[in-house]
C-alpha cells in the first residue's frame, strides 16, 4: 500500500517533524576508561517524522565523556529549520546543506554528530520507502553475517588490575567470543602487567587481541608500549596517540609491526582525506554517529578504498548506532582483496548499557560467534518506545 501511495506521489515525501530524545542511566558501578570514569550512560536519539508516516532514527555518539545535550541542542536549534519540508530521500542534498550552513562553527564534534544522528535517520527512512535494507541502497550486500570483537578490559578501581582482566578474557571466550579488545592506557606498566597476564589465561586458545589506548600517551610512551606487546600477534593498536598527531600515528606505523588504526575521533570526508594523505592508519575507524553519518561514511569508504585502507567503523552506542554499524559493515568493500582476505569485524561492546539491549524489540546479540545483519528495512529495527520513555531525560 505504501509503495503506491509513495509511487503516486512520484517519490516525493516530506519532513514534517524532528524530535530528539535525550536519554541517560546511571551505572550501578561506575568503570573507567584511559581519559576518565564513566558513571552514566548516555545517548542523543533523534526521530525524523514524514507526512507518509514513515519514520527514521538516528543517534549522536555521545563521545567520550561529552554530554549528549550538546548534540541535542544543535539539532534542536542549528539543523531542524534547515529541515522541515525537504524531501527526507534527499539524502546527500540535505548532508551538504547542513554541513554547509553549520561549516563556520562546525565541521567536527558534537556539531557533526548532530548532522550524522539525522543523516543515520534520514537512510532510515529511505530504506523504508523503498523497502530494502539500508546496505542495499548503498549498492548491496558483500556479507550477511560479521564476527564481532568484545569491548571491554574497563577498570573498576583503577591499576592492579591484571588478575581480574585475565578472568573478564575467559569469560568473553567462554561466551563466543573469539576476538577481544583490551582497553589500555592506565600506565604503561601497569598495561603491560595487564597484558601479560591476559596472555597467560589466554595461552592455547583461539583468541586475537586487539588494544586501545584512547589516545592516552605521547610518542615516546606510545612506542615503549607498542615495542613491548610485538609478540602477542595484535590485530590492531588503537589510537595509539591524539588524534591531532597525524605525524604520530605515521611514526608508529613506520615502527611498530601491528597495524594501527583510528579515526573515531576524525570527522567527514574532509578529516579522514587529511588522515589517509598523512599515511597514518592501517585500519580507519569512523564512527557513524560521529563522521556525518551513512552520507559522509560513504564518502570515507571511496577514499579509505584509494589509499589501500580497510575501514572497520566504530561503535560505542546504543542499539540504533549498532544497526546503522551493520548496515555500513555489510555493503564495504575488502581493499585488499584474495581467496583468504580479512574480513571487517563488528565492535560488541561488553559494558553495561540499558539502551543497548532495551532499546529495540530484537536486540543485537551474537550466536555462535557470529552477528547476523538485519535484512529489515532500513535500519531493520524497532524501537520500544517503553524504554524511550523510562530513560529520557
Amino acid at each position: 500500500m505504501f509503495l503506491a501511495k509513495i509511487d503516486k506521489r512520484r517519490y516525493k515525501l516530506k519532513i514534517t517533524d524532528i524530535r530528539i530524545h535525550v536519554l541517560k542511566s546511571a551505572l550501578a558501578e561506575p568503570f573507567a576508561f584511559s581519559q576518565g570514569w564513566v558513571r552514566s550512560r548516555s545517548a542523543t536519539l533523534v526521530e525524523v517524522l514524514t507526512d507518509a508516516g514513515l519514520i527514521g532514527w538516528g543517534e549522536a555518539f555521545a563521545q567520550g565523556l561529552e554530554p549528549p545535550e550538546i548534540a541535542a541542542a544543535a539539532i534542536e536549534h542549528a539543523l531542524k529549520p534547515l529541515l522541515l519540508g525537504a524531501d527526507p530521500l534527499d539524502t546527500e542534498v540535505l548532508w551538504h546543506r547542513m554541513y554547509h550552513a553549520t561549516r563556520d562553527y562546525g565541521r567536527k564534534g558534537s556539531v557533526v554528530a548532530a548532522i550524522s544522528a539525522v543523516d543515520v535517520a534520514l537512510w532510515d527512512i529511505a530504506g523504508k520507502a523503498y523497502a530494502v535494507p539500508i546496505y542495499q541502497l548503498l549498492g548491496g550486500a558483500f556479507r550477511s553475517r560479521v564476527e564481532p570483537y568484545a569491548t571491554g578490559f574497563y577498570r573498576i578501581h583503577g591499576q592492579g588490575e591484571a588478575a581480574r582482566l585475565a578472568e573478564e578474557a575467559i569469560r568473553h571466550h567462554e561466551s563466543g567470543f573469539r576476538l577481544m579488545k583490551v582497553k589500555l592506557g592506565y600506565g604503561v606498566d601497569d598495561d603491560i602487567a595487564c597484558m601479560r597476564a591476559i596472555g597467560r589465561a589466554i595461552e592455547g586458545r583461539d583468541i586475537t587481541l586487539m588494544i586501545d589506548t584512547n589516545h592516552a600517551y605521547g610518542r615516546a610512551a606510545a612506542l615503549h608500549l607498542g615495542r613491548a606487546l610485538a609478540d602477542y600477534k595484535l590485530r590492531w593498536y588503537e589510537e595509539p596517540v591524539v588524534p591531532e598527531d597525524l605525524r604520530g600515528y605515521g611514526e608508529m606505523r613506520d615502527k611498530l609491526s601491528m597495524p594501527i588504526a583510528g579515526g573515531e575521533n576524525e570527522h567527514t570526508l574532509y578529516g579522514f582525506r587529511e588522515l589517509f594523505a598523512a599515511g597514518a592508519v592501517d585500519v580507519a575507524q569512523p564512527d557513524l554517529g560521529s563522521c556525518g553519518g551513512i552520507s559522509a561514511a560513504r564518502h570515507i569508504v571511496a577514499l579509505a578504498q584509494a589509499h589501500g585502507v580497510a575501514v572497520n567503523p566504530h561503535v560505542w552506542g546504543s542499539a540504533v548506532a549498532q544497526a546503522a554499524s551493520l548496515q555500513l559493515i555489510a555493503a564495504l568493500p575488502l581493499p585488499h582483496h584474495s581467496l583468504f582476505a580479512q574480513e571487517p569485524v563488528f565492535e560488541y561492546d561488553r559494558s553495561s548499557h540499558p539502551f543497548r539491549q532495551q532499546l529495540i524489540t530484537r536486540p543485537i546479540e551474537q550466536h555462535g560467534g557470529w552477528v547476523t545483519i538485519p535484512s529489515g528495512h532500513g535500519l531493520g529495527i524497532e524501537v520500544d518506545r517503553a524504554v524511550l520513555e523510562r530513560y529520557r531525560v
